[in-house]
C-alpha cells in the first residue's frame, strides 16, 4: 500500500523534471541564434588550412542533406526566441545592471571546467589542461565562487575553451551533416555526440537522484542561457535585418565558427 501511496508524489517529481528540462532546452538554444552573423571574408591562412578542414566544410560551401527537416526546426527556433527566450532576457536585463550579469556569466563559465579540462587533456594539451584547473581553484576561491576572473586579471591565465566535438574534430573524426535541433540549435551529427559527451561528465548526474540532478542541469542551463541571451539582445536582430538568408548565414557561421577552433587547436 505505501508503494501506490507514494506513486503520485514519484509522478509529479518526473512531470516537474521533464517540464524544467524541456524550458531549459529551450533557453539554452540562444547561444546558438546569438551566432548569426554575416558571412566573414576568408582569411589569407584559409587555402594553406584546407586540408585540416573536414569534408563537406571546405570553400564555405556545405552540404546540407538534412535541410528540410534543419529549415523547418529553424523556424521552430525563431519563433521559440520570439515568444519565449528573448521576453524573458529583456526583462532580466531591465533588472539586472551589465556588470551584474557578466559576473553572473564567468561565474557560470567557471563551473563548466570539466569539460575544458577533458578535452585539453584528451588532445595531449596538457599545459592548457592544467591552466584551466588552476584557474579553477583560483577564481572559485579569489574570484568568489568564478563571479570574478582573477585567474586572468593577476595571474595570466587564460581559457582554453574546448569540447568533445573539437576533440573527434582534431583527431579526424568526420563530423556528419549539419543538423538544426529544436531547442538546441545548430550542430553537427559530431559536436551533438560531443555534446552527449561533455553532458555525461556532469558529476551531479553520478551523485544525485536522476529526477534531481536532471532539475538542477535544467536549473543551471536555463540562468545561463537567459544571463547569455540578455548581453545579446541585439546581435541576433543585426543579423536577421542584413543577411539575406538568415538560415544559410546561421549555418555559415555556426560551421565556420567550428572549423576556425579547431585550427586554432593546431597552433
Amino acid at each position: 500500500m505505501r508503494w501506490k501511496a507514494d506513486r503520485p508524489e514519484k509522478s509529479r517529481n518526473t512531470i516537474l523534471a521533464l517540464a524544467a528540462t524541456l524550458l531549459a532546452g529551450c533557453l539554452w538554444s540562444a547561444p546558438a541564434f546569438c551566432q548569426a552573423q554575416p558571412k566573414a571574408a576568408p582569411s589569407p591562412q584559409a587555402g594553406a588550412a584546407a586540408a585540416k578542414t573536414p569534408p563537406g566544410e571546405q570553400g564555405g560551401v556545405y552540404s546540407d542533406p538534412l535541410a528540410p527537416f534543419n529549415e523547418a526546426m529553424f523556424t521552430f527556433n525563431l519563433k521559440l526566441d520570439d515568444w519565449v527566450i528573448r521576453p524573458i532576457a529583456k526583462g532580466y536585463s531591465f533588472i539586472a545592471p551589465e556588470p551584474v550579469r557578466k559576473s553572473v556569466g564567468r561565474f557560470f563559465d567557471n563551473v563548466s571546467v570539466i569539460p575544458r579540462f577533458a578535452n585539453n587533456a584528451f588532445q595531449l594539451r596538457f599545459p592548457e589542461a592544467g591552466s584551466e584547473v588552476a584557474r579553477f581553484g583560483i577564481n572559485s576561491t579569489l574570484g568568489l565562487a568564478g563571479f570574478f576572473d582573477p585567474a586572468d586579471a593577476w595571474f595570466g591565465l587564460k581559457e582554453h575553451p574546448d569540447d568533445f566535438g573539437l576533440t573527434l574534430r582534431h583527431y579526424g573524426a568526420p563530423t556528419g551533416p549539419y543538423v538544426m535541433w529544436p531547442f538546441f540549435g545548430p550542430s553537427t551529427i559530431g559536436d551533438t555526440v560531443g555534446m552527449i559527451v561533455d553532458g555525461a561528465m556532469n558529476p551531479m548526474s553520478y551523485l544525485l537522484t536522476w529526477y534531481i540532478s536532471l532539475s538542477a542541469e535544467a536549473g543551471w542551463r536555463v540562468g545561463d542561457a537567459v544571463n547569455y541571451r540578455s548581453l545579446h539582445m541585439e546581435q541576433f536582430e543585426e543579423a536577421d535585418r542584413y543577411a539575406v538568408d538568415l538560415y544559410g548565414a546561421v549555418q555559415d557561421a555556426y560551421l565556420e565558427t567550428r572549423v576556425h577552433k579547431t585550427k586554432e587547436l593546431e597552433k
